[in-house]
């Protein structure tokens, strides 16, 4: 008896250790070059920590290149003057309440800055001055985005999905949507105008289109739930999961089909990474940048067939909440605690 048990209890350990041999091939076959990246040669990025406990949330430029406004929590707006290589701290006269300044947008030198709680604010003179443009008690939700079109236009959103635009400076509003989609947790336009929006638990997502009455609602296609969304540099849409997963917007060519719903196979950069993404920008159309969780940082060359990592972020003591490009040599990702990086691509020369 014992013999036979001895015999039964052998075959399954070899059984066990052949499957663990297939997971070791299996994982090998994925390559050292998707558990764990190669890393970037030479880093791009110059490393700005300001003298600030704020969480940053965007930037824009004026007319001149090189002065821009730099937003964020606690209500804070720092200005630069030499294109973001150094920046000083500017405090406007808004009584006792404090903000977190959410978004920032030029149109030459008139620029606007939306904030939570409800706060808008108006320049026309490149951000010498700010005057605070007066809001209906009963805008639905929170200025959340706020995109400057043309001398005296603007389109407004809020975080519950609702969409104004005004040609007058601010005197009069019009809705672009009749009905809010629920509170996001954030929210992307594209360059034509439309809009994408991830629910606050990233159970699902909506899209916007000039000229729809309202939101259309998606479902999410796995169990993994959404951490934010935008546009890539085409138009299409990109979307990152928890846990590190991307997938790409495809076009459908059933023309019945819904639209913003076929997607990519999901696909994890860095396997071996324990950090989740937080946002995408392009700095080209085929060069992206995913920033995340831990200084985390990768890049692609060709719209995400192949990734490198940049291991010098990592030593940045924050989050990378926002990676936003105006050019191919412009470009700002934006983290917590005073830390951002301004793309400073004559460090790799």
């Amino acid at each position: 008896m014992q013999t036979v048990l001895t015999d039964f209890f052998n075959e399954r350990l070899a059984i066990g250790l052949k499957r663990l041999m297939l997971v070791a091939i299996a994982v090998l076959s994925v390559g050292c070059t998707k558990f764990f990246l190669p890393a970037l040669e030479g880093n791009p990025w110059q490393t700005i920590a300001l003298e600030t406990d704020a969480t940053f949330s965007d930037v824009a430029f004026t007319a001149d290149a090189s002065h821009g406004w730099l937003v964020g929590s606690r209500t804070s707006l720092f200005e630069t003057n030499d294109g973001g290589e150094t920046w000083g701290q500017r405090t406007l006269d808004l009584g006792d309440q404090r903000y977190t300044f959410t978004s920032v947008s030029f149109v030459g030198d008139e620029g606007w800055v939306s904030g939570l709680p409800s706060v808008l604010l108006h320049t026309t003179d490149g951000g010498q001055s700010w005057a605070n443009v007066p809001l209906s008690n009963q805008l639905p939700g929170s200025p959340l985005m706020v995109t400057a079109l043309a001398k005296g236009a603007v389109e407004l959103a809020t975080d519950v999905g609702a969409i104004y635009r005004t040609e007058d400076s601010g005197r009069h509003w019009s809705a672009l949507v009749q009905a809010a989609v629920g509170v996001v947790r954030n929210m992307a336009r594209s360059e034509d105008g439309r809009y994408v929006a991830v629910s606050s638990r990233g159970n699902f997502y909506s899209t916007w289109e000039p000229g729809q009455d309202s939101w259309q609602p998606h479902n999410r296609e796995n169990s993994k739930r959404l951490q934010n969304m935008g546009f890539t540099s085409d138009g299409d849409l990109w979307l990152i999961a928890r846990g590190g997963q991307m997938q790409f917007s495809q076009t459908d060519e059933d023309p019945d089909a819904v639209k913003y719903e076929s997607w990519s196979e999901p696909l994890r950069p860095e396997i071996g990474t324990s950090w989740g993404f937080l946002d995408v920008g392009y700095r080209t159309d085929n060069e992206l940048w995913v920033s995340g969780g831990s200084g985390t940082l990768l890049m692609s060359p060709d719209g995400g067939e192949t990734w490198l990592k940049d291991e010098p972020a990592g030593d940045v003591p924050s989050n990378l909440y926002r990676v936003k490009f105006f050019n191919q040599d412009q470009g700002f990702i934006l983290g917590q605690r005073g830390y951002l990086l301004r793309y400073s691509p004559e460090a790799m020369a």
